[in-house]
């Protein structure tokens, strides 16, 4: 698979620089954290979830969640988890090879070990499992479970977990859970694909709920726990983890409040008629978001909702100008540091101070491609929603 392979060769030769590299399940985990993208959920218990997922492939979907834990109501576990079992023994007749990346967020340990054994055979298409509520007591008997599971399925399996418990939330314990977890998953280092923040549940500590003129930035309490996560967890030096963005929740129009937050000068000619799409859908607090992620320490996003998945892959394309200043950085030449002015003559690139994000920006580039001089989010995304 590819980010923008749903779309035909000449189409991404207009759009990009550097097209995508391909990438599997099997792939080396630094590219694959990186490469998760708009990770779209579904509850488990959808009757046709092999056509969802197979639909979803097809529209440049590349990494999934089958959701067992909140979407599904408690009396409906177990129904839900026959259906699981069922649908991707009837993907894994057909498109074993098309399938994106595919996790199963789970409840309780014991489902890990029970579910990889119930799959058989369509096992080969799991890429992990999502480890919901995760603190360090809470965590390891699920990453115990994991280990369990990966032997006895001779698979490599991938843990996301979720941070979202209230001790993380809350100041006076915020301190020790962070420190917890950032010793349980270094322990499990191979295993932590990615680190997925569930603010919704930080809201609802507090009895919040954003509207969709606002973003997780403008909830005090939620920044703070995310600046929180990235500072420990999000570390550039080879300690950190991919932490990925929080879940927008809205996808129809609300009555608004405030002015939409996209200026008409990128959308130029028709592609006024996709600001006015994007304003009607509620799109333009979500892409404010998506840039809002990816300064604070961010990459990837949950995403609830299909409309949601190309915005996020848009504006995960590394420009071509960060493209100039990140191989100008890393140029064997600049080792020893000093200050570079941009190619673009418009900014200053310091080497050494610089180095991380240039390392960083070359990565993203891999997986979601380097867009062509004068390619912006408005074209790829006008190419793709």
């Amino acid at each position: 698979m590819r980010h923008f392979g749903h779309l035909s060769p000449e189409v991404r030769r207009e759009l990009f620089h550097r097209e995508p590299v391909e990438f599997s399940s099997g792939s080396p985990a630094r590219l694959l954290s990186v490469a998760l993208g708009a990770t779209l959920y579904s509850p488990a218990n959808r009757p046709r979830l092999a056509e969802d997922v197979r639909k979803q492939a097809r529209n440049g979907v590349v990494s999934m969640v089958l959701c067992l834990e909140d979407s599904i109501g408690d009396t409906d576990v177990a129904e839900a988890e026959e259906n699981l079992v069922g649908q991707l023994a009837d993907l894994a007749v057909s498109d074993a090879g098309e399938a994106p990346l595919l996790f199963v967020r789970v409840r309780e340990p014991d489902q890990i070990t029970d579910l990889v054994r119930r799959m058989g055979p369509a096992v080969s298409l799991l890429s992990g499992f999502v480890l919901p509520k995760f603190t360090e007591e809470r965590g390891i008997p699920f990453l115990e479970a994991l280990t369990a599971a990966e032997a006895a399925c001779g698979r490599r399996l991938f843990a996301m977990p979720v941070l979202e418990s209230p001790e993380l939330l809350h100041l006076e314990t915020r301190v020790e859970t962070l420190t917890g977890i950032a010793r349980t998953v270094d322990k499990y280092r191979d295993r932590v694909l990615a680190l997925r923040l569930g603010v919704t549940d930080f809201c609802s500590a507090y009895g919040l709920r954003r509207s969709p003129e606002m973003t997780a930035y403008d909830v005090q309490i939620v920044a703070s726990v995310i600046a929180d996560v990235v500072n420990v967890l999000g570390r550039a030096d080879g300690t950190g983890f991919t932490v990925t963005g929080p879940v927008w929740e809205y996808f129809r129009l609300q009555e608004r409040m405030f002015k939409p937050q996209l200026r008409r000068s990128p959308f130029t000619g028709r592609a006024e008629e996709l600001r006015a799409a994007l304003i009607e859908h509620d799109m333009d607090g979500l892409l404010r978001e998506i840039e809002l992620d990816r300064a604070n320490g961010l990459l990837g996003k949950t995403c609830i909702h299909p409309s949601h998945v190309a915005p996020v892959h848009a504006l995960s394309v590394v420009s071509h100008e960060e493209f100039s200043d990140a191989t100008d950085i890393l140029r064997p030449e600049c080792d020893g540091g000093g200050v570079l002015r941009s190619a673009y003559t418009n900014k200053m690139n310091e080497v050494k101070p610089h180095r991380a994000w240039a390392e960083r920006t070359l990565l993203r580039a891999e997986a979601f491609g380097v867009a062509r001089e004068g390619v912006g989010f408005v074209e790829l995304l006008a190419a793709t929603a």
